[in-house]
């Protein structure tokens, strides 16, 4: 089996290669190395999936999946029989400042990775969502079967949009897709602009950190293995279509064509102050808190119910919040040094 995975020098991106390799698969990986944050963090990690003993089954390539003829080439020559697209401008704050960023990336590019499998016999593509599509919802906990058509950024926009786009080329041209919704994820490697990274960085260093909200957000997050493995159980789950979908009364998780999308999450959401405790603990250390308000975009509470990820792939988080937080404080304090 020939898999591409998209963001490749990404945080669950290098992750999934590395599991990817476990299972002895051949890999391309792809991603522009933008400079959303420090790049070196980003070669780090490649250079990670180069240190695994099945590294030879991975190629990197160096490319922006917004450039359309350089996409459409990749595709032909490869002829991938899954796709797992986790590719994107990421960050709720940012789509506020630089909304064509968002755009160009998880629209323009996620189109050409629709039109790449459909014209290549793709078996399957997964694609990363995100459970900002919930927006101003807040029924606990956030159900695939809960309307999502009011986001409260141009991200989550830009994600209900993919979910729609891939539900128009599984009715079309008949290609199963499966998007996952993503909960907080964390863990070693994670991204600098995150709020576990962030907090763990000033704690170390003795700075401040903003808490908003005043402290009163939930988020469900989620070590990364065991994201990483519901990505890959589902990418082995090939998308099939509902055969009791009722028109009359339709599921907003599943359709008549080959099209699916399901939460993945920890299914425990976790009071932020509970969380920096948490870290202040792995790391010894009392974090000198700014307590301030809300952020526009932010939604107060995250809450995954995964049960339909359960029932259909396996998916079963079982990391607990310590003992992920002491392995992400550990890759932490090594990596800086």
């Amino acid at each position: 089996m020939k898999v591409l995975v998209t963001g490749a020098a990404g945080f669950i991106g290098a992750h999934t290669c590395r599991q990817l390799l476990d299972m002895d698969v051949d890999i391309i990986g792809i991603d522009n190395i933008n400079d959303y944050y420090d790049t070196a963090l980003k070669d780090a990690r490649l250079d990670w999936i180069a240190e695994h003993e099945n590294a030879a089954r991975f190629r990197f390539i160096k490319m922006d999946i917004a450039h359309r003829e350089p996409m459409e080439a990749l595709f032909k020559e490869h002829k991938f029989a899954r796709v797992i697209h986790l590719a994107a401008q990421a960050g709720v704050r940012f789509s506020i400042e630089n909304p064509h960023a968002y755009i160009d990336a998880n629209i323009v590019g996620f189109m050409n990775i629709l039109e790449g499998c459909r014209h290549n016999q793709v078996e399957h593509l997964v694609y990363a969502s995100s459970s900002s599509v919930y927006g101003a919802n807040e029924a606990m906990p956030f159900s695939v079967d809960d309307n999502v058509d009011h986001p409260v950024s141009l991200y989550a926009a830009s994600k209900k949009a993919n979910e729609l786009m891939a539900h128009t080329y599984s009715h079309l041209y008949n290609l199963p897709t499966t998007g996952l919704r993503f909960f907080t994820v964390y863990g070693p490697w994670g991204r600098p602009d995150m709020a576990p990274f962030k907090f763990t960085k000033a704690i170390s260093a003795g700075q401040p950190i903003d808490v908003y909200n005043y402290g009163n957000h939930r988020r469900d997050f989620t070590y990364i293995d065991d994201i990483v493995s519901g990505v890959i159980k589902t990418m082995m789950h090939v998308a099939k279509p509902n055969l009791h979908w009722d028109a009359k009364s339709p599921s907003p998780s599943s359709s008549k064509g080959p099209w699916r999308v399901y939460n993945i999450g920890a299914q425990t959401p976790v009071h932020l102050l509970t969380f920096i405790e948490t870290i202040e603990k792995a790391l010894g250390k009392t974090a000198e808190k700014n307590l301030l308000p809300m952020q526009p975009g932010d939604v107060p509470d995250t809450y995954a119910d995964v049960e339909a990820l359960v029932k259909d792939v396996g998916y079963r988080p079982n990391t607990t919040l310590d003992e992920g937080i002491e392995k992400f404080v550990k890759w932490y304090q090594a990596y800086y040094r």
